[in-house]
């Protein structure tokens, strides 16, 4: 198993080098072709989605990107440190309530989920993770 690990400040111009990265790792690992710009659109989505999280938190701690090689299947795990204790909901403190940006984060997630068939999302105090895996042609 061979994982590439990529930690960024929270800014929204850094989700493009995470794309990129995540798009080229997955061609290595033998993500099929056809599936790589799903693989960017998933991996844009996640990172804006904890870039966002970390801004209305003001949390400074590094977005997480793991990229995970396994016998068969690639995944992507984007973690955060966004206090919240379920996907969606906020603790209270944790940031500014806002609903245009609950909406947001909704609709980013049944975006991954309309790209991603094998999609995991965990949320706690801690922060939380979403992690999406492909099949890979080894």
């Amino acid at each position: 198993m061979a994982t590439v690990e990529l930690r960024f400040s929270a800014l929204p111009e850094h989700v493009r080098t995470a794309r990129l990265v995540a798009a080229a790792v997955a061609r290595r690992a033998g993500v099929d072709e056809a599936v790589l710009d799903e693989v960017r659109l998933a991996v844009g989505e996640a990172c804006t989605r904890a870039v966002g999280l970390h801004q209305a938190a003001n949390v400074p701690a590094p977005v997480r990107v793991a990229l995970i090689e396994e016998e068969k299947q690639f995944s992507i795990e984007v973690g955060d440190e966004a206090p919240r204790s379920t996907p969606g909901e906020r603790v209270p403190g944790a940031g500014p309530e806002d609903p245009e940006a609950e909406g947001e984060d909704e609709m980013g997630l049944a975006v991954i989920s309309g790209l991603v068939d094998d999609v995991e999302v965990t949320a706690g105090e801690n922060g939380g993770s979403i992690r999406m895996t492909w099949p890979t042609t080894s």
